[in-house]
C-alpha cells in the first residue's frame, strides 16, 4: 500500500503552483503557502491546507505546521534572502528533506551549504530545449547529478537493423540500455538480439560525454 507523503509548498508562483496542484491530483498531503490570496484561493480547491502569510519565520512556519511535513520545497526564486531564510528556518524545524529552488549558482552554493537540495527549473528547461534542438533524434533526458544522465533516444536509420548487442552500446560506449520501446510496446527486460527498427526508442543510462559520444557516432 502507498503512504501518502505531506509536503509544504513555499511560494505558489509559476513553479510552485503547478507542483502543488500536480502533488495534490496525485493523492499527496499538500501545504500551500503565499502571500497572495488569490493564488492560495487558487489552491484551496486542490487541498484544504492553503495559507496567506506575509512573513515566513520560524514561528509562523511552525504556526502552520510545516514541520510535520516529510518534505518542504521553497519555490521563492528572485527574492534571494527570503528563499535563503525560509530554507534556513525549515532545516532548524527538522524537516527530512528541503528542496530549494534557485535562480543562481551564487544562491545555490548557499542553499546546497544550508542543507538543502537545489533545483534550478529556468536552467534546467533551458538545457532540455537546447539539447533536443541540437540532436535531432535526442526525445528527452533526466540528470542524476555528477554528469550521469538517463537519456531517451530515437532509433535513426544508421542505427536501425542492428541489435544492442551488435552495436555494443556497453562495451563501447559504457552506457546501459534500460528500456526499448518496439513495436508498439515498452520493455524493461530487453532482448539483447532483437533488431532495433527505425522509429524505435532506447533508454540508456551512463556518463553525459559517453552519450554524446553515442550520439554523435551514429548521427
Amino acid at each position: 500500500m502507498k503512504t501518502k507523503k505531506s509536503c509544504a509548498i513555499i511560494g505558489l508562483g509559476r513553479f510552485g503552483m503547478p507542483l502543488a496542484k500536480t502533488l495534490a491530483e496525485a493523492g499527496e498531503e499538500v501545504i500551500g503557502i503565499d502571500k497572495d490570496e488569490d493564488r492560495v484561493k487558487e489552491l484551496r480547491e486542490y487541498t484544504d491546507f492553503a495559507f496567506v502569510s506575509k512573513a515566513l519565520s520560524r514561528e509562523v512556519l511552525e504556526e502552520i505546521g510545516v514541520q510535520n511535513c516529510d518534505m518542504a520545497i521553497v519555490c521563492i526564486g528572485n527574492k534571494i534572502e527570503t528563499s535563503i531564510l525560509t530554507t534556513l528556518n525549515l532545516i532548524n524545524l527538522g524537516i527530512p528533506k528541503v528542496i530549494a529552488k534557485a535562480t543562481s549558482s551564487e544562491q545555490g552554493e548557499v542553499l546546497e551549504k544550508l542543507g538543502a537540495q537545489v533545483v534550478y527549473p529556468e536552467r534546467d528547461m533551458a538545457l532540455r530545449i537546447a539539447k533536443k534542438i541540437l540532436s535531432h533524434n535526442l526525445i528527452d533526458y533526466i540528470s542524476l547529478g555528477k554528469d550521469v544522465e538517463i537519456t531517451e533516444i530515437e532509433i535513426n536509420a544508421n542505427m536501425a537493423q542492428q541489435s544492442i548487442i551488435e552495436m555494443k552500446i556497453r562495451e563501447r560506449f559504457g552506457l546501459n540500455v534500460i528500456a526499448l520501446h518496439h513495436s508498439g510496446k515498452t520493455e524493461t527486460e530487453i532482448d539483447p538480439q532483437c533488431l532495433l527498427s527505425q522509429g524505435d526508442t532506447i533508454v540508456v543510462i551512463g556518463k553525459r560525454e559517453k552519450i554524446s559520444q553515442f550520439m554523435e557516432y551514429y548521427s
